[in-house]
C-alpha cells in the first residue's frame, strides 16, 4: 500500500517535497491520516510539536536539513526521525575547496586591493589537510581533493580508520595534529560534545599560514577567540561559510578583518540543495513502503 505522507508546512519547498513523496509512491493527506510527517520548513522548529500531535498515526518525521540542533528538544523516540544528513554533501563539499583555494592563494587580499599587491599565496596541491567530520561532507571532500594530492587526516568521535583518509584520530587528539595543518576544515555536526572545538588552544596550536574553513556551524568555533587569533596574525586566515552569531551582524569585526573571507551560508543553496533533497525524500518513501532502513536516520540519543 502507499505510504499516507503529510507535507508541512507550506513553504517555498513544499511542492518540490509533495512532488518528491508522489514520485517515491507516496499518497499526500492530511496530519490527520499521515503515517509520515515530511516538514517542509527549517525555520519553524517550534510548530512541528503541534504538527505531531495532529498527527496521531504518525511513525516517521523527515526534517529537511542535515543539521538538526533546533529540533533536539522535539526528537521523542516514540518516532523514527530522519535528517538529510549526506544530502547536501557534494556542493558543500565543493564549497571547501572553493574557500580553500581562495584562502590558500590569498583571493581575499587580491579583491579588495586598489594597487597592485605583492606575490602571496601557497598550493592546496601537496598540502596537509585536517577535516573534523567523519560523514557525508567528508566522504565527498575526501574524493575531490584526490587529483590534488593531498595528506588527510580525519578527526571524529572515535578513531575508526576513515575512508581514504591518511590517518583518523579521535577528537581529543586534534592539538596532536594541528601544528602540521594547511587547512584545517570543520565538517561535523554540533554537538555539547562538539561546541567551541576550535577555542584559543587550538588556534594558538595551528601554523601561521593555516587557513580555517568552517561549513558546518558557527557555533563549532570560538568567535572571540579567533577575530583575536587573526587580528594578530596568529594563522593564515578563516574561511566562514557560517558563523556565531549568524547572521553575522553588520559592524562585527570579522567583516573588515582583513584576513577573513565570509560567505552568508551558501556551501548549499536552495537552487543546490531542493533537488537533492527531494530525491532523498522519494528514496525515503520507498523504502518506508518496503519497511527498508530509512537514509539519513537520526539517533535520538545522539542528537545527529
Amino acid at each position: 500500500m502507499s505510504p499516507k505522507v503529510a507535507v508541512v508546512p507550506n513553504s517555498g519547498r513544499a511542492d518540490s517535497l509533495r512532488d518528491a513523496v508522489v514520485a517515491g509512491g507516496g499518497e499526500l493527506v492530511d496530519l490527520a491520516n499521515a503515517q509520515a510527517l515530511v516538514w517542509a520548513d527549517a525555520h519553524r522548529p517550534s510548530e512541528i510539536e503541534a504538527a505531531l500531535e495532529a498527527g496521531p498515526s504518525i511513525e516517521w518525521v523527515a526534517l529537511p536539513y542535515a543539521g538538526i540542533e533546533p529540533y533536539l528538544p522535539y526528537l521523542s523516540d516514540s518516532y523514527t526521525w530522519t535528517a538529510a544528513k549526506g544530502v547536501y554533501a557534494t556542493p558543500v563539499a565543493e564549497h571547501v575547496i572553493a574557500l580553500s583555494l581562495a584562502g590558500l592563494r590569498c583571493l581575499h587580499t587580491f579583491a579588495r586591493a586598489t594597487s597592485w599587491p605583492a606575490q602571496i599565496g601557497r598550493n592546496l596541491i601537496g598540502a596537509n589537510v585536517v577535516v573534523f567530520g567523519g560523514g557525508g561532507i567528508t566522504s565527498e571532500l575526501v574524493r575531490l581533493l584526490e587529483p590534488f594530492g593531498c595528506t588527510i587526516t580525519v578527526i571524529r568521535r572515535n578513531a575508526d580508520p576513515f575512508p581514504g583518509a591518511h590517518q583518523t584520530i579521535s577528537l581529543d587528539q586534534r592539538l596532536d595534529v594541528l601544528p602540521t595543518a594547511d587547512v584545517v576544515v570543520l565538517a561535523l555536526a554540533l554537538t555539547p560534545e562538539t561546541e567551541g572545538v576550535i577555542g584559543a588552544a587550538e588556534l594558538e596550536a595551528m601554523a601561521d599560514h593555516a587557513w580555517l574553513i568552517n561549513v558546518a556551524r558557527g557555533g563549532h568555533i570560538d568567535t572571540d577567540a579567533l577575530v583575536s587569533a587573526l587580528a594578530s596574525e596568529q594563522i593564515g586566515g578563516a574561511a566562514l561559510d557560517v558563523t556565531d552569531p549568524e547572521p553575522l551582524p553588520d559592524g562585527h569585526p570579522l567583516w573588515t578583518e582583513p584576513r577573513a573571507l565570509i560567505s552568508p551560508h551558501v556551501g548549499n543553496t536552495p537552487e543546490m540543495g531542493v533537488p537533492l533533497l527531494a530525491a532523498h525524500i522519494s528514496e525515503n518513501v520507498r523504502r518506508f513502503a518496503a519497511g527498508k532502513a530509512l537514509v539519513g536516520a537520526v539517533d535520538t540519543s545522539l542528537g545527529y
